[in-house]
């Protein structure tokens, strides 16, 4: 049986949020997410929701998506370009800009308290280390789970 996992954010080979991550540059960056990833995610079968900003605007990463272990969904963030989605779809097998799961809402922003009456909760990333103070949201940004793809 597959496991459904969820994680944002992780802004691929984007030298800025290296630095504020506190990595030495942005290939340490990048290849402690893929190794956080992949000490995760084990199975081929196993899905993971990635709700947002793979690159800084930049499709030429994507192709780290492909050293991720695991099936891959996006939801699109602020800095993943619309125009690009059909390099993404070389390396994930859907991409959306929001998802329905089981009653949660999937969003790369989160969605205005008064919207939260209609869902479970909202899975969500964006707000990167800066967590929410409602039970019902989930920040699933990189920084916020010690960068593993998380269940709920």
């Amino acid at each position: 049986m597959s496991v459904v996992r969820f994680y944002s954010d992780p802004h691929f080979s984007h030298k800025s949020m290296a630095q504020h991550r506190k990595f030495q540059d942005e290939y340490y960056h990048d290849e402690y997410i893929i190794d956080q990833w992949n000490r995760t995610v084990k199975s081929k079968k196993d899905l993971t929701y990635i709700l947002g900003d793979i690159t800084m605007e930049n499709s030429f990463w994507y192709y780290q998506l492909d050293r991720l272990n695991g099936r891959k969904i996006v939801v699109l963030g602020n800095h993943d370009m619309p125009k690009d989605t059909p390099e993404l779809l070389k390396y994930v097998e859907k991409v959306a800009g929001a998802i329905d799961y089981k009653g949660f809402l999937l969003t790369h922003v989160p969605i205005h308290e008064s919207e939260l009456q209609f869902c479970r909760g909202n899975i969500h990333g964006h707000t990167h280390e800066r967590l929410i103070d409602n039970p019902k949201y989930f920040n699933v940004s990189a920084e916020a789970i010690d960068y593993r793809p998380k269940t709920i």
